[in-house]
């Protein structure tokens, strides 16, 4: 994987234990620590949602087969202790930790892991639309109800600590998509007590499920209440790993960037993610801690074809020529973030050098517009109100620096701002008007594919794009050994996709957080999993 950067401000005087942030002054198994989001999640269901502050906190209460080793990147045993592959690369059989339990009680074995996989393998089509975000499909390409297109053959429980999962094709990605949290293995009890595939409630207008409100698995914290914008969790004391300080964990959502800053210097809050680059000075300068994470993400323009005169490339060619890349790193992301020329980060063996890309070129951008035939049609522009992410610092003002841009040129720009809360993510990713969109993609698990699959894999509602010719080299890359052949099939996948223009790619961010001086260690990870027994706390 990728070594983890820090920077660390001069350090200021430590707090005295009477005012450390959740009040605590211990730093034993009942320690309190609080953590301010960036948003609210769209829900605690980790198989029906894909934001990164569901992500964060489904991670403390659920586990998958493989975790994630946090030098390396590698899948690492967890409810799996060891696995087998068959000589076809079809057939994997996991040999299963024993003595574990669900937080509800009942017993972790091959079954419920069954359970859980065909439960995604068998999602509705209904659930499938309401979803914030599923992400079977983006690995697996097809649910039950197209088969013969899916990558998942069957689970079978071959004794109680023995599962074997069977593909239909080979798939070199497949221990390193399972460290997903969306393959966390939820509790079958607390799935149909709960009506887990029945999106009946609302949290912040976006449609959840009761299970969705209340997780039930195998992990280190227990789900306690989700009060407005504050979830608390506890230590699961049944646990069967490491319980490590902390005994319980707030999590309080700050929606703007300063008042989570101020939040940290008052001492409310012990960390907060999402340190953008006009707070970063002023954290340094009051000493304050600092840890970056190394990019493994990307930021980009979304357009969408189904919008007609988007489907003229030169039109296309000419948003990307509008753009200047370095003008929009310099003002809004943190110092070291690179431009991106593609959607693979330079760490992952399928980027490709000689990627082809066109260039900031305002002059070169009106001729095209003029040669497409373009009319000043309007194109609706989505981007989200109140809401940071690692790979979308200030998306406000990053929409307007690119909406002059755009508009610089002679395009006709109509601003459709949506609040985060309210349905953003899943307006811009499905069918709609929506022509432009600003969202990001951050990595999961060491594999170019976890970039280009789930994004250029095959026709979607966001970019509306149609490659045959590219769907089918995904689809074959996916499943080549690791080696020359494989590296070289995803960078002319790579360079194929950035000449066609189906969205910009225009950063590598770099993500950091901010911790208060109670902090001694966190455990920062480019693909954010960081589970809160890790973190360490002054005495």
């Amino acid at each position: 994987m990728l070594p983890l950067a820090s920077c660390t401000g001069s350090p200021g005087p430590a707090p005295s234990s009477a005012s450390t942030a959740s009040g605590v002054p211990d730093v034993g198994p009942g320690a309190v620590f609080t953590f301010g989001t960036a948003s609210q999640p769209l829900g605690l269901d980790p198989a029906v949602v894909a934001d990164i502050e569901s992500y964060r906190i489904t991670r403390q209460v659920l586990e998958g087969l493989v975790g994630v080793d946090q030098t390396t990147g590698q899948p690492t045993p967890q409810l799996a202790t060891e696995w087998t592959s068959s000589e076809d690369g079809r057939t994997y059989d996991f040999k299963l930790r024993g003595n574990v339990t669900f937080q509800d009680g009942t017993p972790f074995d091959a079954a419920s892991v069954c359970s859980n996989f065909n439960r995604w393998f068998n999602f509705p089509e209904a659930l499938r639309k309401q979803a914030a975000g599923t992400t079977f499909k983006g690995v697996f390409k097809a649910h039950s109800d197209q088969a013969s297109l899916s990558i998942y053959k069957g689970c079978t429980a071959v004794a109680p600590d023995d599962v074997k999962i069977e593909l239909t094709q080979p798939f070199t990605g497949f221990l390193q998509a399972l460290t997903l949290p969306a393959f966390a293995i939820s509790s079958p009890q607390a799935l149909s007590s709960h009506n887990a595939d029945v999106l009946d409630q609302s949290r912040d207008g976006q449609p959840v499920s009761s299970y969705g409100l209340h997780p039930v698995g195998t992990g280190p914290y227990v789900f306690g209440a989700w009060d407005g914008g504050r979830i608390t969790l506890s230590s699961n004391k049944d646990y069967w790993g490491d319980k490590g300080q902390i005994g319980t964990i707030n999590f309080v959502t700050y929606d703007h960037a300063q008042t989570r800053m101020q939040a940290l210097l008052d001492g409310k809050i012990d960390a907060y993610d999402a340190v953008t680059a006009g707070n970063f000075d002023q954290l340094v300068k009051r000493g304050k801690q600092i840890i970056q994470r190394d990019p493994f993400s990307v930021m980009y323009l979304g357009m969408n074809q189904e919008v007609p005169i988007l489907q003229n490339l030169k039109v296309r060619q000419a948003i990307e020529m509008a753009l200047d890349k370095d003008t929009l790193i310099r003002r809004f992301f943190i110092d070291n973030t690179a431009a991106a020329s593609q959607f693979v980060p330079p760490k992952l063996s399928g980027f490709n050098n000689n990627a082809p890309s066109l260039g900031h070129n305002p002059a070169k951008a009106k001729e095209l517009l003029t040669e497409s035939g373009y009319k000043g049609e309007e194109l609706k522009f989505y981007y989200p109100l109140n809401v940071t992410r690692p790979y979308l610092p200030t998306p406000e003002k990053i929409y307007a620096e690119i909406s002059k841009e755009l508009t610089a040129v002679g395009l006709n720009i109509k601003p459709v701002p949506v609040e985060w809360s309210e349905g953003y993510l899943q307006k811009v990713t499905s069918s709609g008007d929506h022509a432009l969109h600003l969202l990001g993609w951050n990595g999961s698990y060491a594999d170019q594919d976890n970039f280009v699959g789930p994004l250029f894999g095959e026709n979607t509602g966001e970019f509306g794009y149609q490659d045959p010719q590219v769907f089918s080299k995904i689809s074959r890359a996916r499943g080549l050994p690791d080696g020359k052949e494989r590296t070289e099939q995803y960078q002319t996948i790579n360079a194929q996709i950035a000449a066609t223009v189906p969205a910009v790619p225009i950063a590598f961010p770099i993500s950091a957080l901010a911790l208060s001086d109670r902090v001694l260690k966190y455990p920062a990870s480019p693909v954010l999993n960081e589970v809160f027994t890790k973190i360490e706390l002054k005495p």
